[in-house]
């Protein structure tokens, strides 16, 4: 009897050790954030320091991809692991907006929820504004932040010059609403509100993660920053030495180094999983505002590497090797089959486009990228496809500014629309997608092109006017369901 209740004492021990190993996990997300700027992806202009440490300690990715260079689409597929395409959200929701991801999707948050977790976003989510769409619809215990992008307000640089009372205004954009779970409390969110935008999501988050030190917990922070127009509080304004956008990403990293700083304070650091990466590329059309994508071509909306390619690092002391780079291509698809596989939570019924990606996270020797080729979907059209070493780009319409400087001030410069030609790059010896190889490797060609026509079945292409046999609906808004009114 006595040899039954020790053995039944600790099996119980062993679930409370489980239990209490469950890692957690830190989700960052900056919106428009380039590829090099941060420290350690090349900027040079102003300090990331905290950034830099979480890349010294941890682990950076130099080939992360986004599904689609737009803010809707793009976090879509982070939620779900799958395609945007497949998802049927193609661009970014507006406040009239009727549609939003659909319920019917497992969020992150949700597979979190299997296993226990508490579950929290502070920041922009941009993926349907109304309450069964909302956060807190998805899997989310607790939501603080603004519906869809900060410009999406009355002060939109469309309507500069205009006096502030010009009903104009409020034609397209109406007030900015402040979200609490599915609450509007501010109506009106005003430029001085805005300056606190980073901090309110930073100081949130060092709270919940006080809050929930004792158990296993999933935090997303999508902050509203630096999509423009950019605002900054008064103890950043003017710190940098580099002009406002400067000045908004010295505040980034500083909240993020007081939420990393709150895993260490409460002694669980070694047990926590952070992951930051960004939306898509620059938005270089604002100029001084905007950020760089450093070598890479184009930017936002565009799925050259510009526009697509963001800085990402994974962090986890004791586990992830510190220090290291990783060049095999993963993707923002990748991080929910990822995070369900450290947690043993279980995939989602609906079929997605990630793929676990732990071993490259680890530093297991050897390992490579789970993804043979990897299309570029914008706009519902496939712009492209990839693999490891090169990428065919299909004739498309795309908007650049031809190495013109962008806007200052917080005003876009206008763009040209350009045609690109069928093209065959070397991502390896012109990561700048510079030189078209066609002609001299057909059997490139061929290959991709092929693997691309399987996608094209798949998920349709509005270039060649396909229609797809896997496509999936974004959720509607339909008679009898609940509004968010300010």
């Amino acid at each position: 009897m006595k040899l039954l209740i020790l053995s039944f004492l600790f099996s119980l021990s062993t679930v409370s050790v489980a239990g209490a190993s469950q890692p957690n996990v830190v989700l960052i997300f900056i919106d428009d954030m380039g590829y090099a700027d941060i420290g350690s992806f090349g900027a040079r202009d102003y300090p990331t320091p905290h950034l830099d440490r979480l890349a010294v300690e941890g682990r950076r990715f130099t080939d992360f991809m986004v599904s689609a260079p737009v803010c809707s689409a793009s976090r879509a597929s982070l939620m779900t692991g799958a395609l945007s395409m497949r998802l049927g959200i193609l661009g970014a929701y507006n406040p009239k907006a009727t549609t939003g991801l659909n319920p019917d999707e497992t969020t992150i948050a949700e597979l979190c929820k299997q296993k226990g977790y508490a579950t929290a976003i502070y920041g922009k989510w941009h993926l349907g504004h109304h309450p069964k769409f909302l956060p807190t619809s998805q899997g989310f215990d607790e939501y603080h932040g603004i519906p869809y992008s900060n410009d999406m307000w009355p002060w939109h640089p469309r309507y500069h010059g205009l006096a502030d009372d010009d009903p104009k205004r409020r034609e397209v954009y109406p007030d900015l609403p402040l979200v609490e779970n599915e609450t509007v409390i501010d109506a009106s969110v005003t430029g001085e509100e805005q300056e606190h935008l980073t901090r309110w999501a930073s100081e949130r988050g060092v709270e919940f993660i006080n809050r929930n030190k004792d158990k296993p917990f999933f935090l997303y922070l999508p902050y509203s920053m630096v999509h423009v127009p950019l605002y900054v509080s008064d103890a950043f304004r003017g710190k940098s030495g580099a002009g406002l956008f400067g000045d908004v990403m010295m505040e980034l990293d500083h909240g993020i180094g007081m939420v990393v700083d709150a895993l260490r304070d409460n002694g669980i650091a070694e047990n926590t999983l952070v992951i930051f990466t960004s939306d898509n590329g620059p938005w270089d059309t604002y100029g001084d505002h905007a950020g760089s994508a450093g070598p890479y071509r184009e930017a936002k909306q565009t799925t050259f590497d510009g526009g697509v390619r963001v800085p990402t690092l994974f962090w986890w002391p004791g586990k992830v090797p510190a220090n290291t780079s990783c060049d095999e291509f993963a993707a923002t698809v990748d991080i929910l089959p990822t995070v369900a596989a450290m947690i043993g939570a279980d995939l989602p019924e609906l079929k997605i486009d990630g793929k676990d990606i732990s071993p490259l996270v680890f530093g297991e020797r050897g390992a490579l990228s789970p993804h043979d080729y990897y299309p570029l979907f914008h706009r519902g059209e496939l712009q492209g496809i990839r693999n490891a070493d090169w990428k065919l780009v299909f004739p498309h319409r795309y908007n650049s500014l031809e190495g013109r400087p962008g806007g200052t001030g917080g005003l876009p410069e206008s763009s040209k629309a350009k045609q690109a030609e069928l093209a065959l790059y070397n991502r390896k010896n012109d990561p700048g997608e510079t030189r078209n190889v066609i002609d001299q490797y057909p059997e490139i060609y061929a290959e991709l092109s092929k693997a691309a026509e399987r996608w094209r079945h798949e998920l349709g292409d509005k270039l060649t006017k396909t229609k797809g046999t896997e496509n999936r609906f974004p959720g509607e808004l339909e008679s009898g369901d609940k509004t968010l009114e300010w």
